[in-house]
């Protein structure tokens, strides 16, 4: 644990032994057990200390006093010389401000230095979860939502890992349905239409030039076989055949990107291995099902949404809602994870309570899915936006974008915006080397120290930490003890952007303290106590770096 987490769950304990002693004297005439929990925050301002607890206001109806009363109470009793306290005031309606001396942040800094790589990294808690993102259609190229997906659910599963889960990174296949019926005939398609025979287009077929191209290459690769099949077995054949390319292309792309997975589940093995059947079956013998109109029915109504949902079609095919529940009671019954996390695009956001609902009828904690709704992304260039249909077949693609844009910039840009805001991507940015770009910003706060150090040497003793007193020097001390709970909050709030940001601000407060104080001072002991704090600032930025998946380079 940090030090400042040391220190709150030091106040925390010290405020329970004052409350328990003020009760057993008298002083406060409630129960032990109507204590609440004792939540500590950070003031707005600093000029109000470090730490903040309403303990007061939350006891003042059942101890039947003034919060203000219950606050000098607390304050009158707290124990006396407890570490690191320098100071404890009350403010306001009755807060309890706890200032702390800098000697808290001279020991921070020395785990910093003592942990390294593992600073800001958290025991395993014994808790599994399956991140599941991208799962994009294998039936075209990524494109830019993809790469947006890809940033931000790698990034959430490498926070969930520094916070101490175990994590399955998985891509869900969907080689199964409707989306791969119109594969087949549009394949089909310019199949025929690339031997010659004049055949119509589906109205609703996938008009991108890769599919053209794939028809090309089987034709390359296979010959002309397929022409005089039934219709049924070419759409099959070459939808075998497609496929398979693509499904490696989105690979190739995704690791180009530096996205890597654990897991790939095809949508197929659940229609072949009768989970679906299985599940549906489950919800039968909990009467959440029935049947009408030839078809199967979860009756979504009795678990508070709007309409009952088609399971089983009346032509007996399970619609991708049923895949879905099979997939997920997969994950969180048969494969037994603890948590379940989805990156999905916005517009899936109706899904959401149908599914949750559905998990509730089998008896599962619906709370153990949560879902990151990921808005629209616009591509901008020149100050001009993009106009992009993939069923059209004008896509700008994720091979596009790395071929563009360097990967670091990329997955930085995609999570400096929290996932549920509508974003706008400047291509023109992303490749400029300034102060503008903030991952340039980051990554060259972090060359800047190698080349400090460089010039310096690495030789230091973690000695005389307490000359760092300058108001830039305890400013930067301050931002680098907070990375393992901006770890915790983005756990919380399912929100990589979190990291980036951090980033933003220990990069600005290394600029700010380089900007101001020299490093390579004739003080010797000055000097080792400065190297030591940017040797910490160059290791932290190394930590949340690895996390975002981006590079830290030593010289830019």
């Amino acid at each position: 644990m940090a030090v400042k987490q040391d220190i709150e769950q030091s106040i925390i304990e010290n405020i329970k032994f004052t409350l328990n002693d003020l009760i057993d004297t008298n002083a406060l005439e409630i129960k032990k057990e109507e204590i609440p929990s004792i939540q500590i925050e950070v003031p707005r301002e600093e000029k109000f200390g470090d730490f903040s607890v309403n303990i007061a206001m939350r006891l003042a109806k059942s101890a039947k006093k003034n919060p203000r009363e219950i606050a000098t109470l607390i304050v009158d009793n707290f124990p006396k010389d407890v570490k690191y306290i320098e100071d404890i005031s009350i403010a306001g309606a009755g807060f309890i401000n706890f200032k702390l001396d800098n000697s808290w942040l001279y020991d921070q800094l020395r785990e910093v230095l003592d942990k390294k790589e593992n600073f800001g990294r958290f025991e395993e808690n014994g808790e599994s979860v399956n991140v599941e993102y991208v799962s994009a259609n294998p039936t075209g190229p990524l494109h830019i939502g993809n790469a947006r997906g890809g940033a931000i659910g790698d990034v959430m599963s490498n926070i969930f890992k520094w916070a101490g889960y175990k994590v399955t990174k998985e891509f869900y296949l969907n080689d199964a349905g409707n989306q791969i019926l119109k594969f087949g005939a549009s394949l089909s398609a310019r199949y025929l239409q690339e031997l010659g025979e004049k055949v119509d287009f589906p109205e609703d077929g996938y008009k991108g030039e890769d599919v053209r191209l794939l028809a090309k290459e089987y034709i390359k690769l296979c010959g002309e076989g397929l022409k005089d099949v039934s219709k049924n077995e070419r759409e099959k054949t070459l939808v075998t055949f497609a496929l398979d390319k693509n499904t490696q292309k989105m690979i190739c792309d995704l690791r180009d990107y530096g996205v890597y997975y654990d897991v790939f589940f095809s949508e197929k093995s659940l229609h072949n291995s009768g989970a679906i059947d299985s599940v549906i079956n489950k919800l039968r013998e909990n009467g959440a099902v029935y049947e009408k109109d030839d078809a199967v029915w979860f009756k979504a109504t009795d678990y508070g949404l709007e309409k009952d949902e088609v399971l089983i079609r009346n032509n007996s095919v399970p619609t991708y809602y049923a895949a879905d529940i099979a997939y997920h009671y997969d994950k969180l019954v048969k494969r037994g994870y603890t948590r379940a996390i989805n990156v999905w695009g916005a517009d899936h956001h109706g899904h959401v309570q149908r599914l949750k609902m559905a998990l509730k009828a089998l008896g599962i904690d619906e709370t153990r899915l949560d879902i990151i709704l990921m808005q629209l992304v616009h591509l901008v260039k020149g100050n001009e936006v993009y106009r992009m249909s993939k069923r059209k077949g004008d896509v700008y693609t994720l091979s596009d974008l790395i071929g563009e844009v360097k990967t670091d910039a990329a997955r930085f840009t995609f999570n400096y915006y929290k996932p549920t805001t509508h974003m706008d991507f400047d291509l023109d940015l992303a490749i400029k080397e300034s102060n503008e770009n903030p991952v340039f910003y980051v990554q060259y706060a972090h060359a800047r120290i190698c080349s400090i150090i460089r010039k310096i040497g690495e030789d230091m003793s973690i000695t005389n930490l307490d000359m760092l007193d300058k108001e830039e020097e305890l400013g930067l001390l301050k931002i680098i003890s907070k990375f393992p709970e901006e770890v915790l909050n983005a756990v919380d709030e399912l929100d990589p952007s979190k990291m980036t940001k951090y980033a933003c601000k220990l990069a600005a407060a290394f600029h700010s303290f380089y900007n101001a104080h020299r490093v390579n001072v004739e003080d010797e002991r000055l000097l080792n106590a400065r190297l030591c704090l940017i040797s910490a600032t160059r290791q932290v930025l190394n930590n949340v770096l690895d996390i975002l998946g981006v590079s830290a380079p030593e010289k830019m």
